[in-house]
């Protein structure tokens, strides 16, 4: 099928009567991607997800999934959904819980039964089929739930902080999961704190605050050919973090004889080096390095708080 696989068009959620979960969300995840869903606490991710899924009714705004209105049952049935916060049912064995989900998906008995030892056996629970899920642990809930999330074959996964209580060994098994996912042409919506998971798993990521995508793209679109460069300096002083502010952004001082900002590419390194160097401070260290999604995370939501700060004074002058 053509046309994107997730889309939104101004979304909006507001609890009572002013409380504003969601200002305007819109946005577009194609099929096959994997697609990582980025912002602060209290960003309004978790709501945003919910009306995509039908799971909470937008106070205006639309959505499709997968062609169709995100309020129809018939997406949804084409859809696998992992929640952060999630209460299965203690008193069956895992095998058990993936059969009662299968079924309500509509599969056969013979899919479920070639199906859900397969799942178990990827998700490393092969050894837990006949255990009580009230005996598991946070990990191994986390895994099968996964693996409730793939058990009908779905056309889209959500997956909310599916790395939540998992050690390295099974964050590093959700990612090789999430790469067969897209090889498979199926497509991923990450949200999830761990930016260096995000940063190896996703092919485009959108940043957002209250309710709003501030930025989206890859990370090289995002980074936009910025380099993070550190200053190793005899003295900060505020004139010299002020006159930096020409040479760059997102200038900090972490302390008094280091530096940090984003340079538009190397062509400004030799400048900038010249430019330390005449202000007269000692210049023992410039180390350019690769943008990450966590400093660029940072950067993002600085300036964000930057132009609101703006606004607002704006606002009390008028």
């Amino acid at each position: 099928m053509s046309g994107p696989a997730i889309e939104t068009f101004q979304l909006r959620k507001v609890f009572g009567e002013d409380k504003v979960a969601v200002a305007g969300l819109t946005l577009s995840v194609a099929r096959g991607e994997v697609f990582g869903f980025l912002g602060p606490n209290g960003a309004g991710k978790t709501t945003s997800v919910k009306m995509m899924l039908g799971l909470v009714h937008p106070t205006s705004g639309s959505g499709l999934l997968l062609g169709h209105p995100i309020e129809s049952p018939t997406a949804r049935r084409r859809v696998g959904f992992l929640p952060e916060h999630f209460r299965f049912h203690g008193w069956m064995r895992a095998d058990e819980f993936l059969d009662v989900h299968g079924e309500l998906q509509g599969m056969s008995k013979a899919d479920r039964a070639e199906r859900i030892p397969l799942l178990l056996e990827r998700v490393r629970l092969a050894d837990a089929t006949a255990q009580l899920l009230r005996t598991f642990s946070k990990g191994m809930l986390q895994r099968v739930g996964l693996a409730m999330a793939l058990m009908h074959r779905p056309e889209v996964v959500f997956l909310d902080e599916p790395t939540s209580g998992l050690d390295p060994f099974g964050r590093l098994l959700v990612r090789d999961i999430i790469n067969e996912l897209r090889e498979a042409g199926t497509t991923v919506f990450l949200n999830s704190h761990l930016l260096s998971e995000v940063e190896v798993t996703c092919d485009r990521v959108a940043f957002i605050r209250k309710g709003t995508v501030v930025r989206s793209g890859t990370l090289g679109e995002l980074a936009a050919g910025q380099m993070l460069v550190r200053l190793r300096v005899g003295e900060v002083t505020p004139a010299f973090v002020a006159g930096l502010a020409e040479w760059g952004s997102g200038v900090q001082s972490p302390n008094g004889h280091e530096v940090t900002l984003y340079v538009d590419g190397e062509e400004r390194l030799p400048g900038l080096a010249e430019w330390v160097v005449g202000q007269g401070v000692r210049l023992y260290a410039m180390e350019p390095g690769h943008v990450s999604l966590e400093s660029l995370f940072v950067h993002i939501m600085a300036d964000e708080d930057t132009a609101d700060e703006g606004v607002a004074g704006e606002e009390e002058a008028v």
